[in-house]
């Protein structure tokens, strides 16, 4: 599937886009709605949606929680705004990655291309061992797109869950940040690109704390993360004890 939604209430903009997502061989609808723009990123007809965050009125944000809440489909977004905090909310709201304003059209067609490399897999098939993953309590399906904590279900994004995917394949060793954003992301790593550190923000919120009551995810200052071993996880025979009988 090569279509791409682009939800962008510039005309110039989508113009451009147009023209260059098609000389890629991308076939692109625009649309400027709330209602269509989260109707049709839910319809399951589109690789990958593209939402500008620069515009205002436009209620981005609400747009992308809104398709966030009952999709995975990889979000890229683009802006125009300097300050970090827009792109922390387009993170922390669910986006895949984000690219600032004024850019290269061709990076933002490597950032698509890198994204749909990834892969998006919303329906269920049989799983190979290769894509079964268990660290304790926590399963990953990746042929389902299924993360269970303790037999419950949660909910990740496209991103979400390959990062989770690569800390948990090299559960107890340390993944730098270098390591995930080329594992992940598919590109060259900047000391100043602080995606990865949201993305696992938001992974650590969704999983909640390991039987031992501490993160999943641990910090590894100054290097990157590591997901422990299941043993490591294990709380200490003291921590069992919650009283005595006298």
């Amino acid at each position: 599937m090569n279509r791409i939604l682009l939800l962008d209430s510039e005309a110039e903009m989508v113009d451009l886009l147009t023209s260059h997502f098609g000389a890629e061989g991308f076939q692109v609808e625009s649309v400027t709605d709330r209602e269509p723009a989260i109707r049709l990123s839910l319809s399951g007809q589109y690789a990958l949606v593209v939402l500008d965050v620069s515009l205002p009125d436009f209620n981005e944000f609400e747009i992308l929680r809104g398709i966030r809440a009952k999709s995975s489909v990889p979000i890229l977004i683009v802006t125009a705004r300097n300050d970090d905090a827009s792109r922390i909310l387009g993170l922390e709201a669910g986006a895949d990655d984000y690219l600032s304003k004024p850019f290269n059209p061709r990076e933002l067609i490597a950032r698509i291309r890198s994204i749909l490399r990834r892969g998006y897999f919303p329906a269920p098939t049989t799983p190979s061992a290769s894509e079964w993953l268990s660290v304790g309590d926590l399963e990953l399906d990746k042929s389902a797109w299924v993360v269970r904590r303790a037999g419950e279900q949660v909910d990740l994004t496209t991103v979400e869950l390959q990062l989770l995917e690569a800390l948990m394949r090299s559960a107890g060793h340390v993944l730098t940040r270098q390591e995930l954003v080329e594992k992940v992301f598919g590109r060259h790593f900047s000391p100043f690109d602080r995606s990865v550190d949201m993305h696992i923000s938001n992974l650590r919120r969704k999983l909640s704390n390991g039987i031992d009551g501490k993160d999943r995810i641990r910090t590894v200052r100054g290097v990157g993360y590591v997901y422990p071993r299941a043993s490591e996880m294990q709380p200490k025979h003291s921590d069992l004890q919650t009283g005595c009988i006298a």
